[in-house]
């Protein structure tokens, strides 16, 4: 407890090292040594973004800043970065567009936003991105606004900035009634962003047309001042109270803007062009925000159908932000969510997600006109898996076949996640600790189809289909993992076999007969036992020669460097030796896998097998003996 408070104790002076206050003198003294204190939104958000970390990737650039909640959508990213917010920064005309996130429901559109404005409430608070407003300004305005039009010029050149924006009219009002026109004193604060204090973020989102007002934008008249004052047009009768008004400095973000009211999407044009907006009985006011909006697909080709809307359109950037195509990013994404929630008592078995995942991938892919492409295969090269007749770099051209239209429909996470949600409390419901497996889930998925209210015949049979290439994918691994699980229990067999084959492929090389080690007698290279283990991962009677000879090749460069060659040297080798034994076991592991009364031996081999299921690939011992008993009727039929 006493360290917890200490805690609190620490983050509180944290917060008050972050108030600076000072005259307008002194914050142009720190503009001088630092310009980038006065650098525009658009510029802030993307220096915030770029300064977590860039790296690239087969072409593609990959920003750290998106990695704890985004999963695979590093192309989409790239392209909002680089074709929005880097020419934003440098000023160019991109920043007076609206920016508009266009793509299916729960495909990440609000996790985007809420990112960048959390990530700038972060940012305002480090030196770098440190900014400044008028003290007492309703709309924390830049100081730089202070300087009279006629000394701009003079003051960018000294100071390496650029201004733009006028005051707002409380200062105008505050520097002539306060400070009879002198700037230099007026009081200048440092401004730390903050949604929840309504600091620099704003929001919007579409409510009753017959309620809302666009004084939720743009703020609105004190009647209880107007007495006092005498006028409307006195800003101190006025509260600049409005979500524009607030997000001054900031984002401002428009959630499901086009279902918007037309009379606010009008007031969005000056903003977004000219940089200011109408309010009251006042001049245009000025504002720095970046504004940001989302909608889907729908919803966008309707808008844009609206000859109306032909004005407001030609000033927005549209970013497609479709759903991911990676199996292994959607894994991630579904860990994220199961994390977030209550489920410490619930073990997910390994490739639970996996099965969803792949059933959430194939109901996203187009189908390639490309011979001999199948979605499956498709699915693996979008994850960096080659597949037999494709090679990774086929990835690239299958991705500009269906480029803006793949990924934008499909099962979407959040369908997924509540099937996955449902099987939990289904087994979990009265037991101290549920196991969910792949089985689980896949049935899940399916009696969610059952249940789905709007969802076509058509659709659904295309769902099942996928939810049953699903399960085959499954199938396979999970035959896999025992396998492995059982080779591993016969180590000895496997290290043997793996000699008896490095020691036919050295005489084959060197084309040298083999003596045997009990008679002494000399025979040629047993091909056959070569044969059987190379087929086992594809390789030709064409290619056997070549593969051999790279067999040599890593046996003489370990042998150089002063290791030896051992069992997982050669991944491809490995895999053959793993699958040419597990095939000589398959009627052993049928029999024991199968077997309703174990006898000893069995027992003993199975009890093996889980153990090493559970110590070396996450199984709990609920869902290593579901895999065996599932494994062995797969083998039986």
């Amino acid at each position: 407890m006493h360290s917890l408070l200490k805690r609190i104790e620490e983050h509180r002076l944290s917060e008050s090292k972050l108030s600076w206050e000072g005259t307008f003198a002194s914050y142009l003294e720190l503009v001088a040594k630092n310009p980038a204190v006065a650098q525009f939104a658009h510029a802030r958000i993307y220096n915030m973004v770029v300064q977590s970390g860039v790296t690239e990737v087969n072409g593609v650039r990959h920003y750290a800043f998106f990695d704890k909640e985004m999963f695979g959508l590093d192309k989409a990213l790239e392209r909002l970065v680089e074709e929005y917010f880097h020419p934003s920064a440098r000023r160019l005309d991109v920043r007076k567009r609206i920016l508009l996130l266009m793509g299916p429901v729960s495909g990440g559109k609000s996790t985007l936003v809420t990112m960048l404005k959390r990530g700038l409430e972060a940012y305002s608070r480090t030196p770098e991105g440190a900014l400044y407003g008028i003290k007492g300004c309703p709309m924390h305005e830049e100081p730089l606004h202070l300087v009279p039009k006629e000394l701009r010029g003079e003051v960018e050149e000294q100071l390496g900035v650029v201004i733009e924006g006028d005051l707002c009219p409380s200062c105008r009002l505050m520097l002539k009634e306060q400070y009879g026109g002198q700037l230099e004193k007026v009081p200048v604060e440092r401004v730390v962003l903050s949604e929840s204090e309504r600091v620099g973020i704003g929001t919007f989102s579409p409510s009753d047309p017959k309620s809302q007002d666009i004084a939720d934008l743009t703020g609105s008249m004190d009647f209880s001042t107007i007495g006092e004052y005498g006028s409307e047009s006195d800003p101190r009768a006025y509260r600049f109270d409005g979500e524009l008004n607030k997000a001054n400095r900031g984002i401002m973000e428009f959630q499901e803007m086009l279902k918007l009211d037309e009379k606010f999407l009008w007031n969005l044009l000056s903003l977004s062009q000219e940089g200011n907006f109408k309010a009251g009985r006042f001049a245009l006011i000025s504002a720095d925000e970046m504004v940001i909006a989302h909608t889907n697909e729908t919803e966008y080709r309707a808008f844009i159908a609206n000859k109306k809307n032909e004005a407001l359109q030609s000033r927005i950037i549209v970013m497609p932000i479709p759903y991911n195509l990676k199996v292994s990013e959607e894994i991630r994404i579904y860990e994220k969510l199961i994390q977030q929630a209550d489920s410490k008592h619930v073990h997910i078995a390994p490739h639970a997600l996996y099965a969803a995942s792949v059933f959430s991938i194939l109901s996203r892919l187009k189908e390639s006109k490309k011979a001999g492409m199948d979605l499956v295969k498709k699915l693996k090269l979008y994850d960096g898996i080659e597949v037999e007749g494709f090679k990774l770099k086929d990835a690239h051209e299958l991705e500009h076949e269906f480029d803006g239209i793949e990924g934008m429909s499909g099962a979407d996470p959040r369908y997924v996640i509540n099937r996955i949600s449902s099987a939990v409390i289904q087994k979990g419901e009265n037991t101290e600790r549920a196991c969910i497996n792949a089985l689980d889930v896949l049935r899940a998925l399916k009696d969610g189809l059952d249940q789905h209210p709007s969802i076509t015949k058509e659709e659904r049979d295309r769902l099942l289909t996928f939810i049953a290439m699903a399960r085959q994918e499954y199938d396979e691994m999970a035959k896999k993992e025992v396998q492995r699980a059982f080779v591993y229990s016969y180590e000895e067999s496997a290290r043997n076999l793996l000699n008896n084959y490095l020691d036919n492929v050295e005489a084959f090389c060197n084309t040298t007969p083999m003596k045997d080690p009990i008679t002494d007698e000399l025979h040629d290279p047993d091909e056959k036992l070569m044969r059987s283990i190379e087929e086992q991962i594809g390789i030709s009677e064409n290619a056997k020669k070549a593969f051999r000879e790279e067999i040599m090749i890593r046996i003489s460069s370990y042998a150089r460097r002063g290791h030896a060659f051992e069992y997982d040297s050669h991944e491809r080798l490995k895999e053959a030796i793993e699958k040419k034994l597990f095939a000589d076991l398959k009627d052993v592991v049928k029999i024991t896998t199968s077997a309703r009364t174990p006898d000893a031996e069995q027992l003993r081999k199975i009890n093996e097998v889980v153990n090493r299921l559970m110590k070396e690939h996450g199984y709990c011992a609920s869902c290593a003996n579901e895999l065996l008993r599932y494994t062995g009727s797969l083998l039986n039929r």
